[in-house]
């Protein structure tokens, strides 16, 4: 089963500071609901501690929903705020669901995070190629207007220290 890169992509959030996925989105690509994949989870609470999966707080969900769009869930919504899952906790789901299609999910999800974890080194190797660029670029041009500066000296001429000056008294 092949899901759209961009389409699980999307489905990956920083919260404090990790990258996590929503149990509503894991559920609905592992095509389960999201109480039934919540209850799994529940029964084998202890294949998740918190650096696998957490909580979000009331301040984080509503912080999400409002920069992803999520509307505001009336009677029949959710009761709780969502768990969330890191890289490491959807390695463990799989293993808790255990069907085929949480399998083949499991396996996009994984590679998923490994091209982010590459793309984010690749921008923090541009990030320092920059900056080393900029201060090399600096040294330079501190030499050229050095030099400059030298080649004016040398060039204005000396002019008398008591020469008298043209203008009004």
């Amino acid at each position: 089963m092949q899901f759209p890169i961009e389409q699980i992509q999307n489905m990956i959030y920083v919260i404090r500071g990790l990258r996590v996925m929503l149990d509503s989105d894991l559920a609905r690509l592992y095509g389960v609901e999201t109480g039934a994949l919540n209850r799994q989870v529940k029964r084998n609470q202890n294949r998740f501690p918190e650096d696998f999966m957490f909580q979000m707080t009331f301040q984080e969900y509503e912080v999400l929903r409002c920069q992803i769009g999520i509307s505001n869930e009336g009677k029949g919504g959710r009761r709780y705020q969502p768990l969330v899952f890191t890289e490491n906790g959807v390695a463990m789901l799989s293993s808790v669901l255990g069907s085929k299609t949480a399998i083949q999910v499991n396996i996009a999800i994984m590679r998923i995070f490994t091209k982010l974890r590459s793309f984010h080194l690749l921008e923090n190797n541009l990030v320092n190629e920059m900056g080393k660029l900029k201060s090399d670029t600096n040294k330079v041009f501190k030499i050229v207007f050095e030099r400059l500066d030298d080649l004016e000296d040398q060039v204005t001429p000396k002019l008398p220290e008591k020469r008298r000056k043209i203008g009004i008294r």
